[in-house]
């Protein structure tokens, strides 16, 4: 692929509650920021003919065509083509690397894509879709919530309490050391006063231990979907990341102009909705056979924590070197502003890559009903 990342930049994520940091912002305004951040580093965004941008709930506040609102808001270009996309909670690594594919093509020499999230005022699932409670798809069809989908996957593959405490417990100790470690820190802009990822807590083993399974609600409502098998519930709100405000944005282009990376691979993949949230590793090892590199080749890893039973999986299963993955904590403590996640875990690779002094990186997303995205990245010295 013949697309590379000129700059990536990302807000930190806000509560999402009425007095959570970013919740007297816009979702337009958040990316106007980022747009204006771009610039003042040193980049070119308003050369971008091309806007994509990630975001699930598309009504209200982040309706009427976000990324054309935004386009608006950021001064863009009037002949900037926008495009708002869905792709659940990896719509913001989908819209970076549908944004890449039109520069490989030729179709534009300069794109801007990313996500936008605020859940303080579009609230999951805002958008009311008639899928979310179908009765007339066949039941391995319909809708199953991901805490739910979770739970399911953490059972099916016995992974237990303990496994999701260690690596709940990690990714808090690793996201507030984070906070002293300016290079994992420099693509993050400040936002309204707002300097931190608010929802990192501090926490203990013992205090994880204690906290009682917490989805259990859940799957009463969708017998018809699982059916009356119990499901053995196992993770706890410590468990699941935190619902948060942020955006991420990426400025893709040619070769020339002193980039920050080369796009190695991208892979999109699809997966079975009981099964949800295996289709991360599918898209995973797409982008791996695409790139022709093993996971001991990639030197920094950002993968999104989406439930414990992921990261607990890719651990014990894939075997990476912990010092490798999710190295300033992942989205357990940080948040989960849905559309935006992809992207802002783009822009922390290379942060992370440049930590290191690192070649290869690789970001993975996943979403409900099986959706899955990974991006290797190779970072430019």
């Amino acid at each position: 692929m013949t697309a590379y990342i000129h700059d990536a930049v990302r807000t930190p994520r806000g509560r999402a509650r009425p007095d959570g940091g970013l919740a007297a912002q816009t979702p337009h305004g958040l990316v106007a920021h980022l747009v204006d951040a771009l610039d003042a580093r040193g980049r070119d965004p308003r050369a971008a003919r091309l806007l994509v941008l990630g975001c699930v709930g598309q009504v209200a506040a982040q309706g009427g065509h976000i990324a054309m609102v935004a386009k608006l808001a950021a001064g863009l270009d009037p002949a900037t083509a926008a495009h708002s996309l869905n792709n659940f909670c990896a719509s913001g690594l989908s819209a970076i690397g549908h944004a890449a594919a039109a520069v490989d093509a030729g179709t534009t020499q300069f794109a801007l894509a990313g996500g936008v999230e605020m859940l303080s005022r579009v609230a999951f699932k805002a958008d009311a879709a008639d899928y979310y409670s179908a009765t007339d798809f066949a039941p391995p069809l319909r809708y199953i919530p991901v805490a739910l989908a979770a739970d399911m996957l953490a059972e099916a593959e016995g992974i237990d309490r303990a496994a999701m405490d260690a690596v709940t417990l990690e990714s808090q100790t690793r996201a507030a050391a984070a906070e002293d470690r300016p290079a994992l820190l420099a693509s993050r802009i400040a936002v309204g006063g707002l300097d931190c990822d608010e929802a990192v807590r501090a926490t203990t083993a013992a205090k994880l231990a204690g906290m009682p399974a917490a989805f259990a609600g859940i799957a009463a409502d969708y017998r018809g979907v699982i059916g009356n098998a119990p499901v053995d519930h196992r993770h706890t709100l410590a468990h699941a990341p935190p619902m948060t405000d942020g955006a991420g944005l990426a400025l893709i282009g040619p070769a020339s102009g002193n980039p920050r990376a080369r796009i190695v691979a991208f892979a999109e993949a699809g997966g079975e909705a009981r099964a949800s949230l295996l289709a991360g590793f599918a898209a995973m090892d797409l982008a791996l056979a695409r790139a022709g590199l093993d996971l001991a080749d990639i030197d920094r890893i950002e993968f999104m924590e989406a439930f414990a039973v992921t990261i607990a999986k890719f651990h014990r299963d894939r075997r990476p070197d912990p010092a490798k993955v999710n190295v300033g904590g992942g989205h357990i403590a940080k948040g989960h502003p849905m559309g935006a996640t992809g992207a802002i875990l783009l822009s922390t690779l290379l942060d992370a890559l440049d930590e290191c002094g690192g070649r290869f990186g690789l970001v993975v997303a996943t979403g409900a009903q099986g959706v899955g995205v990974a991006m290797i990245v190779e970072r430019l010295a």
